[in-house]
């Protein structure tokens, strides 16, 4: 949008005034704050010119204002290059009204939203490669983002997908009989995560009664004791806590039997359906050191 601007003759030092209204024309019509921009010393000419940029759907239509040599444009081209690559180019959007409201980016700016549009922007962010050294660090080519939840609790309410935290999410315990017995208490609890379960290891001293009443507690399915005679067996004791029946399960065969437990959860994280969408953007380089929002360009849908 720097590009934009300074092809239809605003004055840099009006840039980051334009902006703010550029960023207004979402939410009301041109009409009602035309005043506003000629008010910045804009003629209506620029300005009628300004918003039929905006409205642009593609970056070739762009490239016949800006040209060839833009580095905005080499930015988009890339960006999209590799979209394709990566194979998710089709849910790219290109959107030349994109304003971000900080001024250090230097590169692509973004900002997420559902895949309706029914809400407000989700979060925000984008490539400042320069933002370090500001603070007294070397340049270092970094990106970033930050997000509202009360945006994020809408969407998932509106997806029915907002937890009820009824329960704490733990699938398992796990605690070892005592200290001893913390390195097999520890081996056994990355055995059960590595099989995709949610797992809360005890390691204090505690008796089992306590352990049994804490799984409760945590709504957890199942309790495994990892005690000396069991584990000197090559065992460990399981509890289903829901039917209270207890087994004695092989460590060696602990992986398939956590897959057989956690094979349902995790089937259902594989088909969860993506609730997101994200905007992107290529700024001018250079335009992070003006006192000004950054501008976008692409929209990206995820």
């Amino acid at each position: 949008l720097a590009e934009i601007m300074t092809k239809l003759g605003v004055p840099d030092d009006k840039f980051g005034a334009t902006c703010v209204l550029v960023d207004k024309l979402e939410k009301v019509p041109l009409e009602a704050i035309r005043p506003d921009f000629l008010a910045l010393g804009l003629t209506d000419e620029v300005i009628d010119s300004l918003v039929e940029v905006l409205a642009l759907k593609t970056v070739d239509e762009l490239r016949v204002l800006l040209g060839d040599d833009s580095k905005a444009l080499d930015h988009l081209t890339s960006l999209f290059a590799y979209a394709e690559a990566y194979g998710f180019s089709d849910w790219l959007v290109f959107d030349a009204s994109v304003v971000r409201g900080l001024s250090y980016y230097t590169g692509v700016v973004f900002e997420a939203f559902d895949r309706s549009g029914e809400f407000r922007a989700i979060m925000g962010g984008g490539r400042y490669d320069k933002l370090l050294s500001t603070f007294g660090g070397q340049p270092l080519e970094a990106a970033g983002f930050g997000f509202g939840d009360a945006v994020i609790i809408e969407l998932l309410k509106s997806k029915d997908l907002l937890p009820t935290f009824d329960a704490s999410g733990v699938q398992v315990v796990v605690c070892a009989f005592s200290p001893e017995l913390h390195g097999a208490a520890i081996e056994v609890a990355s055995k059960l995560r590595e099989a995709g379960g949610a797992v809360d290891l005890v390691l204090e001293s505690k008796k089992p009664k306590w352990v049994l009443k804490h799984a409760a507690r945590l709504a957890a399915e199942y309790a495994v004791i990892v005690a000396p005679d069991e584990w000197g067996q090559g065992n460990v004791r399981v509890k289903n806590m829901a039917e209270g029946e207890q087994a004695d399960v092989p460590v060696g065969e602990l992986a398939e039997w956590a897959d057989g437990i956690f094979e349902l959860r995790c089937a259902e994280l594989r088909g969860a359906e993506p609730v997101l969408c994200c905007r992107l953007m290529a700024l001018e380089e250079g335009a992070e050191s003006r006192a000004a929002p950054s501008t976008g360009l692409v929209a990206s849908r995820f």
